[in-house]
């Protein structure tokens, strides 16, 4: 019997020593990489996936642009901030559209949701939404 609490008190004095050494592991935080949404045919390291999602992008909205042609006519100019995000099953959602005029908005908005279904991004191993934010700066240069 004596040595059982003989075994007991080395135990928990060793546990409460070895926790004292350590530190507070309540305090500890598990940090888990957001990997971004993949754009189709983008391949390689996370790196190279996120760059090249950044090419497409921006290949994307150079290529569907379309500057409203009343807007244009009327040489009405702004910026417009479009904040959107790319759903767990990497569709898109439009969450806020700001700026310029309801013209210049409508592009703006027209051009994000023609983005193609993407691959979601993750956290954790599990799809994840990622929110996103592109400014489009409408300019008549006349």
């Amino acid at each position: 019997m004596k040595k059982l609490l003989l075994i007991v008190f080395i135990l928990t004095t060793t546990a409460t020593i070895a926790q004292d050494n350590w530190g507070d592991m309540k305090k500890n935080k598990l940090t888990m990489k957001e990997l971004p949404p993949v754009w189709p045919g983008c391949t390689g390291t996370v790196s190279e996936k996120d760059t090249c999602f950044n090419q497409k992008l921006t290949k994307h909205i150079g290529t569907n642009f379309k500057y409203p042609e009343e807007e244009y006519k009327k040489n009405i100019e702004g910026r417009v901030v479009v904040k959107f995000k790319i759903n767990a099953k990497g569709i898109v959602e439009i969450r806020s559209i700001t700026g310029g005029n309801k013209g210049l908005q409508e592009a703006a908005k027209e051009n994000i949701l023609k983005i193609p279904q993407l691959k979601p991004g993750m956290m954790g191993g599990q799809p994840r939404a990622i929110n996103m934010t592109i400014p489009f700066n409408f300019k008549t240069n006349k």
